[in-house]
């Protein structure tokens, strides 16, 4: 992930970073000097979506011999091309197909006529600046930029586009003027698959509510970032959205230095093993007290290898969520310039031809895995081939009695990148990630985001499938449909949603629209999970007519899942409970509202 100010050369990115930070310092000074001023509130929001038809196809194809090691002589004479991205193993498919870091002899890449340059970059800002060195070197007249500081594409979480895209889209709209130039996602060539992970104490994962007034550092923002507010929004939890103070009834995150996923691992040993703290003013309601938290980290959202440093470093932690559980949540995304892209459309789609064949013979063929594992060392510079080998494939272990998971990725082939996108099968998983994370980003506003940017990029704009749809000569096979015959046990989720209905009847309201559309796009993240729903009353009416109501209200809400393509299948069981579970006292109109609610749990 990303420093902020690691480069010396102030782009004009870099310069919207400075000024957000100038203004989190002034915003932290007023803060400080003024106990009682109203402050971001914690929020409960609806949960990320949870479809957890798991996205992974394999096509029969014959095994194709493995790339050398070599740098290829064959395509020396095209253009090269760069795409930079932070070390992470969900894009072993890519790298593989490249031979590593440059194209190699005998390589897909090479069949396909690709003259390829796969560049480690760890720092988001510095990912940034390059696609931004690229335009300006573009927007010169150079057709094919070819700095070491530029990069036509990058590829980083799925979840984290939103973020990306539009802080990226208002830089290059004050820099080149409104709409001359964009980054577009283009595909996916892979998905983390536990990778990326919640890691904190085991009574989080039993006891949910436990994480009240926990602090978590993370990079604010990124798919980590996501991944914990899916497990604390399903769960029923609000969220702490200011990162300068604390709130002991919320979830509160810690921005993790330099906006480095390893720093998130860091701070939570640091934290735990010498007692460090962090000093926040205290929040009650939205309002400061006055008073100030010297608080620890209790947990943090991070992925390999920092999830293997937690657990090597720590005891008594564990992993809460993960991207296996929220399966369809982060996808390996890579996103390009799109006035280069549609200029050199044949390049861009053999790029994602090579990684999408490399990915299917991965799955087929434990030699490619072995082969990738090579070249993924290779490019990252870092560990062996046979820590990428494992992590890929995930890894469990147990420290005094208590077990976790590390690791755990997938690469896509060209079956798997049709049916995310809903090509093949019309539930475009991807957009509902999308989606959820720009209401997050709305919601929350990490980083002062709202002030920062003019608006989100809508996914239609933000999404280009062109050259996914552009791409020939490729084994496609049959889309994977998920198993819902045999039942779930295992809780992933537990969450209410007061959903709002015409008075005594069992027609939805407009006002409930956002969290069914919510609930939708988590059931989308989550898709292998099944479902329990639970309709509840208040005490107005009788008893019986009450347990009528329920039932039919909680059926309302599976018809309209149903609607949208959730089967019913999937749904576990289906009961309505009357008045029998209030939440809240139905003395009064506040307490009745609450407990007119209905109730889903998501089930492995």
């Amino acid at each position: 992930m990303g420093n902020i100010l690691r480069t010396k050369k102030l782009t004009t990115l870099s310069e919207l970073l400075i000024v957000v930070l100038l203004l989190g310092a002034i915003l932290s000074a007023v803060y400080y000097f003024a106990p009682g001023l109203r402050v971001g509130q914690s929020k409960a929001l609806d949960g990320m979506n949870v479809d957890k038809k798991e996205v992974n196809n394999i096509t029969d194809s014959k095994k194709i011999a493995l790339p050398s090691t070599t740098v290829s002589s064959k395509v020396s004479d095209k253009p090269l091309v760069r795409i930079a991205a932070y070390a992470w193993n969900a894009q072993s498919g890519i790298i593989v197909a490249n031979g590593g870091p440059r194209t190699t002899k005998g390589s897909l890449m090479e069949q396909n006529g690709v003259n390829l340059d796969f560049v480690r970059q760890d720092w988001l800002s510095e990912l940034r600046n390059m696609q931004m060195k690229f335009v300006e070197e573009f927007d010169r007249g150079e057709e094919f930029p070819d700095s070491e500081k530029s990069a036509f594409a990058i590829i980083m979480m799925g979840d984290g586009a939103p973020f990306y895209i539009s802080t990226m889209q208002q830089a290059l709209d004050d820099k080149f003027g409104k709409d001359k130039y964009h980054v577009q996602v283009v595909g996916a060539v892979g998905i983390s698959y536990g990778e990326d992970k919640l890691i904190g104490p085991p009574s989080w994962k039993v006891d949910p509510s436990s994480m009240k007034g926990a602090l978590i550092s993370t990079v604010l923002g990124d798919g980590d970032w996501v991944t914990a507010l899916n497990y604390a929004f399903a769960n029923g939890l609000k969220v702490n959205p200011d990162p300068n103070t604390y709130d002991p009834e919320a979830v509160n995150f810690y921005p993790s230095q330099d906006d480095d996923y390893i720093k998130s691992a860091e701070e939570l040993i640091k934290s735990q093993k010498n007692g460090w703290t962090v000093p926040l003013k205290v929040v009650k309601n939205g309002k400061l007290t006055g008073k100030t938290i010297n608080k620890k980290i209790d947990g943090c959202a991070t992925w390999t290898p920092g999830d293997k440093m937690v657990f090597d470093s720590l005891s008594g932690f564990t992993d809460i969520a993960s991207t296996k559980e929220f399966n369809n949540q982060m996808a390996t995304t890579v996103i390009a310039v799109k006035e280069w892209s549609v200029q050199h459309p044949e390049i861009v789609s053999n790029i994602l031809k090579s990684a999408l064949t490399a990915s299917n013979q991965m799955k087929q063929y434990d030699e490619w895995q072995v082969r990738a594992s090579e070249a993924v060392a290779q490019t990252y510079d870092l560990e062996t081939p046979k820590y990428w080998y494992k992590m890929f494939k995930g890894q469990t272990g147990t420290k005094n009695g208590i077990s976790y998971n590390m690791g755990g990725s997938r690469v896509f082939n060209y079956s798997d990148v049709m049916q995310y996108y809903g090509i093949t099968d019309g539930t475009n998983r991807y957009k509902a990630v999308y989606n959820q994370v720009s209401n997050y980003l709305k919601d929350l506003n990490p980083f002062g985001f709202n002030e920062s940017v003019k608006r989100i990029v809508p996914y239609d704009e933000a999404v280009n499938l062109y050259f996914v749809k552009n791409i020939n000569d490729i084994e496609s096979g049959t889309a994977y449909k998920a198993d819902y015959s045999k039942e779930a046990t295992k809780v992933i989720a537990h969450g209410e949603w007061n959903i709002n209905f015409d008075t005594g009847s069992a027609n939805i309201s407009q006002s409930s629209a956002k969290s069914l559309e919510t609930i939708y796009n988590l059931l989308i993240q989550a898709e292998d999970s099944k479902l329990k729903l639970e309709g509840h009353t208040d005490n107005t009416g009788s008893t019986d007519a009450n347990y009528n109501l329920s039932q039919r209200r909680a059926q309302a809400v599976v018809n309209f899942l149903r609607g949208r393509g959730i089967p019913q299948s999937r749904f576990q069981s289906v009961i309505g409970k009357g008045e029998d579970n209030p939440v809240a006292n139905n003395s009064s109109a506040k307490g009745r509202a609450k407990n007119r609610r209905v109730v889903i749990e998501l089930l492995n």
